[in-house]
């Protein structure tokens, strides 16, 4: 930004912070900070001040400011042009270069690329490198050609079957052949398969795709396990059937002609978790997906950490805007009905684990992927254990939801848990008759509690 004198005077008081730096001297450590801020959301920094917010000062030519331009013009490929100002505090000189986030990423100083990262300047990986190349031309990895494989690698038959199921599920019927579709969908590029074409319906056992599940008994005791290295669409099935076989289960019994068989872990979060891991998996990284199924927990780990700059406290919050490592997985993903919208898988597995009256999944990124972790542990076990005698697990759950999120109405609750409001009517009447909650304060501000 331009400062007026006020606003430098604030930001030299305020200190060095995400968008601002402080320098005695224009050096090339200059320059590497205004790469750093070019590949980021811009910044200034401010010349001729130290560390600790003093003012130092600078002594200033008619042409050093144009000799300073021209020296960052030259030493950035692509090159920036920045703007310069100079500013009198304190009877002294100091100068100010803006600089502007650049549309066309990443700019490098020495064929070094930098990036700013809180209030320090981070060297940046060759992912990172490429993944800010991606965005500028609004492309992903899986969108590039795959050079190493062919159309005989790549079954018709899952081809077919998946332009069926986008038929289905669009409740519509494509006029061209399939291979004219997989064209449209940008899956095929000047005749020659994409990375996303591969891995949606490559017919090779997959090395690219390898995803392994074991069920341990211990952290080195493993009791079954299996490698599934198909294409992506079939690994999400046979992943959940393989954690199914290996879940606990009880049947309960609602009044309805059929027992409803309950799982130790809620089946919606645990398709969550597979179908995010598959569409966020950094393809290019070595390493495999891996779930481990213990006694007390479920592991699930991805290579590849958060994608777009997400911290894990965003994540969880889901203050963030969704950005997508394989963007043309994700949309066919969505044509075909796997996933419904970009950004909702987290929320969704946060209010599957409350809806089982399960403790929160944990999201951590690690080692050089991330991972979430479900608990098998149930939150106030001994209060739900004494509701659900009569009570099904629908019931059981709001009833949790409730004790952990008081004073709300079911309008909240409704829009919280995605039930509908009759339904919420219905389980809530019961709960008031098993006097488990009660209703406090008036019709429009108050809420429900539990006793």
């Amino acid at each position: 930004m331009i400062f007026n004198l006020q606003e430098l005077q604030n930001a030299i008081a305020e200190g060095e912070n995400q968008t601002v730096e402080f320098k005695t001297s224009f050096s090339k450590e200059v320059i590497e900070s205004i790469v750093a801020f070019a590949n980021a959301n811009g910044g200034s920094i401010i010349i001729g001040i130290s560390d600790d917010s003093k003012i130092v000062g600078i002594t200033l030519s008619s042409e050093t400011l144009k000799d300073y331009i021209n020296q960052i013009k030259q030493n950035t490929q692509p090159n920036i042009i920045v703007d310069i100002n100079d500013y009198i505090l304190e009877d002294k000189t100091v100068a100010v270069i803006n600089i502007q986030e650049q549309p066309i990423k990443p700019i490098a100083y020495k064929n070094r690329y930098y990036k700013r990262v809180k209030n320090s300047n981070h060297q940046m990986s060759l992912d990172e490198i490429t993944n800010e190349h991606f965005k500028t031309i609004n492309a992903s990895w899986d969108y590039c050609i795959d050079d190493r494989h062919d159309f005989n690698d790549i079954s018709m038959d899952k081809i077919i079957n998946l332009v069926e199921k986008i038929e289905k599920y669009q409740d519509k019927i494509f006029d061209d052949d399939p291979m004219t579709i997989l064209r449209k969908y940008e899956l095929i590029k000047d005749g020659k398969l994409t990375f996303g074409a591969y891995l949606l319906f490559t017919s090779n056992v997959s090395a690219i795709t390898a995803f392994q599940i074991g069920r341990f008994k211990s952290p080195t005791d493993i009791i079954d396990n299996i490698d599934i290295d198909t294409d992506i669409i079939t690994q999400i099935d046979v992943a959940i059937e393989f954690i199914k076989k290996h879940l606990m289960t009880e049947f309960i019994i609602t009044g309805e002609p059929q027992r409803t068989m309950k799982y130790d872990y809620p089946l919606g979060a645990i398709r969550e978790i597979v179908i995010n891991m598959i569409v966020h998996r950094d393809y290019r990284d070595s390493g495999n997906s891996i779930i481990k199924i213990f006694d007390d927990k479920i592991e699930f780990f991805n290579p590849g950490k958060l994608y777009g700059d997400i911290t894990i406290e965003q994540l969880i919050s889901g203050n963030y805007a969704s950005k997508t490592r394989n963007r043309a997985i994700a949309r066919i993903f969505k044509e075909a009905g796997i996933i419904e919208r970009y950004g909702s898988g987290i929320a969704r597995i946060q209010n599957e684990c409350r809806m089982h009256g399960m403790s929160e999944p944990l999201f951590e990124e690690f080692s050089h992927g991330f991972r979430v972790t479900l608990f098998k542990e149930k939150i106030n076990e001994g209060i739900n254990e004494g509701i659900n005698e009569g009570i099904n697990e629908g019931i059981n759950s709001l009833y949790v939801y409730i004790q952990n999120n008081p004073n709300q109405r079911i309008s909240q609750i409704e829009k919280s848990l995605n039930i509908p409001a009759k339904t919420l009517e219905r389980w809530i009447k019961q709960l008031k008759e098993d006097d488990v909650i009660q209703y406090i304060g008036s019709k429009k501000t108050g809420g429900y509690v539990a006793k």
